[in-house]
């Protein structure tokens, strides 16, 4: 028997008057991925999480979180999600323990101060437990924001931007929390501009944009639809051959030439061409397109 998908979204629309926010949606993500959610400011992406957790409704279509509707069951929804907001939103008048207690006394959690007290170790939050919430630095504030999302222990975790405008130390400890639930059974679903940390973490990702999925694959298998590669280099006399000017891509602020590849034999056809025209290679460095390139390439495609 199948297992209930984490989360379930069905030709799901919003229209906000002329605005079309999000256009015949649709996707699956299994219990227990690590899922990844890219597109371009507008695409769509914190519409459809907020519709996801009940703050939106859709004006068509259907969405589940564990199998429970988001409309018609609503508490057994929201009781599977943890949203991790793109902004930081607090109560000014309460600490960062007290904050976390009446959170999870909104999904009646008792007797969770063992939970609390391991969400705030893991986060790094313990020497501000009884820190007034106005008194903490954004970094602190976004750490406090994923722990209230956190206080309820929901199987499914969404971030929206979570590592936005923190520190590396931050980002590094977030990341390690993460990794640990998802390893524990979480589902975890991120949208972030950072796209090499899609990279490293999401097993597959759907992209947005103006509120449709043009892409939707295992990272593997983006990053495979790339199959060329750049190489960049820096030569004596500083000239390219004519012929070459057409693969240029970039020209780099140490001088270098980026040029565009189809494939490695390429390579060999480029350094006869430089021989030929007495041009001597100073360095050269053969990179591998990343997910950042296949974003922008299936963006203009779109």
């Amino acid at each position: 028997m199948r297992p209930i998908p984490a989360i379930q979204v069905e030709n799901v629309s919003k229209r906000y008057g002329r605005l079309q926010a999000l256009a015949e949606v649709s996707l699956e993500i299994a219990p227990g991925e690590f899922f990844g959610l890219l597109g371009p400011n507008g695409a769509g992406k914190t519409t459809l999480i907020s519709i996801l957790a009940g703050l939106t409704i859709a004006s068509s279509g259907s969405a589940r979180v564990m199998g429970f509707d988001v409309r018609s069951q609503y508490r057994e929804a929201r009781r599977a999600l943890g949203v991790v907001p793109q902004e930081l939103v607090f109560d000014p008048f309460f600490t960062v323990r007290e904050t976390l207690t009446i959170q999870s006394g909104y999904f009646g959690m008792r007797n969770g101060r063992g939970w609390i007290d391991e969400v705030m170790h893991h986060l790094d939050l313990v020497d501000k437990a009884d820190t007034n919430m106005r008194a903490l630095s954004g970094g602190m504030k976004r750490r406090v924001l994923v722990a209230q999302a956190l206080v309820h222990k929901p199987p499914v975790i969404v971030l929206d931007e979570p590592t936005a405008g923190v520190d590396v130390e931050l980002r590094q400890a977030l990341w390690r929390f993460i990794r640990r639930l998802n390893q524990d059974g979480h589902t975890i679903v991120l949208t972030t501009h950072y796209l090499e940390e899609a990279e490293a973490l999401c097993g597959r990702i759907a992209m947005l944009k103006e509120g449709r999925i043009v892409a939707l694959d295992t990272t593997q298998n983006l990053l495979g639809r790339h199959s060329g590669c750049y190489v960049e280099l820096r030569l004596d006399p500083d000239r390219l051959p004519e012929r070459l000017l057409p693969e240029v891509v970039d020209r780099r602020a140490n001088g270098a030439y980026r040029l565009a590849l189809k494939d490695y034999v390429e390579l060999e056809d480029l350094m006869r061409e430089l021989r030929a025209s007495g041009v001597r290679v100073q360095e050269l460095e053969v990179i591998q397109p990343d997910l950042e390139e296949v974003f922008v390439q299936i963006m203009r495609k779109a």
